[in-house]
């Protein structure tokens, strides 16, 4: 089973798989016909205190990590990380999609090492 990771703004691609998008947000300026969408998970993202929080700076982003993977086990995303565990094991490939400019440090980043971990 693999994982991908893709910016809402990429190109989608046939090898995508399941494309899943992982923002609590609507990616800005993209379309629902662009996205592509098999499922919006906006649950899954990261709360809005942690989000503000971490305000996307990478000197933060282990920290980050680590109060995510917590939300993911035991806070509201939990039903929602599940469900996403659930839809990669039927699934060959699945691509997690995130409007973040940053591409190494991000909360996709994160679900994507718990899903391969």
């Amino acid at each position: 089973m693999t994982v991908k990771l893709k910016r809402a703004y990429d190109e989608v691609a046939k090898n995508d798989g399941k494309r899943i998008l992982v923002d609590r947000i609507w990616p800005r300026g993209v379309s629902e016909e662009d996205a592509a969408l098999d499922e919006w998970f906006k649950e899954i993202g990261p709360s809005k205190e942690l989000r503000q929080w971490f305000d996307h700076d990478p000197d933060k982003f282990e920290e980050f990590k680590e109060k995510y993977r917590k939300e993911l086990q035991d806070g509201e995303q939990k039903a929602s990380y599940d469900k996403l565990k659930e839809i990669q094991k039927n699934n060959s490939t699945i691509t997690l999609v995130f409007s973040a400019k940053d591409e190494e440090n991000n909360q996709a980043v994160v679900l994507k090492e718990m899903l391969e971990g």
